[in-house]
């Protein structure tokens, strides 16, 4: 049955209606592979619809799931029996194996809370640096921190020619701190301190957006309904009222 896109979107926990109309206002919902325009109808069950690039999948088919990864893990859930490593795969029960994927990715050496899904639209405004959305991390550096050197990791580092956004800085000690980043630059918060002068010596992250559970090294489970919700909202994918 055809009913309109933002009603679409909205059934399916994209975001609101009026929300969904900005999007079909931008261009980035496509109907069969042409671009929507405000008003137009579809059936979702016939017709491929994409927003921001990814296929539009019902809500209900969405597994949603937190692990907090030890170190000396691998981000990656697929399938390499050449690979000497042990990865994030081979603590997933056999039943979730290649069938949810991590957002984002914490290196060998990092532990801490990693969402894994195989919700692309979510996954990728969690990733996407124009969304802004925040991860938390503590860290503990080999020697005391000083202000100077906080305030320096606060306003913003020269990475790469490029300068990071403005982060969230909280002393804890003289030697660890939290620090809340809305990018994710490939081992930003390392080199980061190393621009400072403080290596690290731990890193761990301890908040994605809303999530910020108490996990076992290694232990994963499935986001409580609460969780679920809370998390979509924060990055306004969640479903609303139908007079909305």
């Amino acid at each position: 049955m055809q009913e309109r896109l933002q009603k679409i979107l909205s059934a399916r926990g994209i975001c609101s209606r009026r929300k969904a109309e900005e999007y079909i206002e931008a261009g980035l919902v496509r109907v069969n592979g042409d671009v929507a325009i405000l008003g137009q109808k579809a059936d979702p069950e016939v017709d491929h619809i994409a927003v921001d690039g990814k296929v539009l999948q019902d809500r209900a088919e969405m597994l949603y799931y937190i692990m907090n990864k030890p170190i000396g893990i691998i981000t990656s859930n697929v399938d390499n029996p050449d690979h000497p490593d042990t990865t994030i795969r081979d603590l997933l029960p056999t039943e979730l194996q290649g069938v949810i994927y991590p957002v984002g990715r914490l290196d060998k050496e990092t532990s801490g809370l990693l969402l894994l899904t195989n919700d692309g639209v979510l996954a990728y405004r969690l990733t996407h640096p124009s969304f802004n959305h925040e991860k938390e991390y503590a860290v503990e550096t080999s020697e005391p921190i000083k202000d100077g050197q906080l305030e320096k990791l606060r306003t913003g580092i020269t990475i790469d020619g490029e300068k990071t956004k403005p982060a969230t800085v909280k002393r804890i000690n003289e030697k660890k701190f939290t620090i809340a980043l809305t990018e994710g630059k490939n081992r930003q918060i390392r080199r980061m301190c190393q621009k400072v002068g403080a290596p690290l010596k731990t890193l761990t992250r301890i908040r994605i957006m809303t999530l910020a559970p108490t996990l076992e090294p290694g232990a994963i489970r499935p986001l409580s309904s609460k969780e679920r919700t809370a998390l979509l909202r924060s990055v306004d994918m969640h479903a609303t009222d139908p007079k909305d």
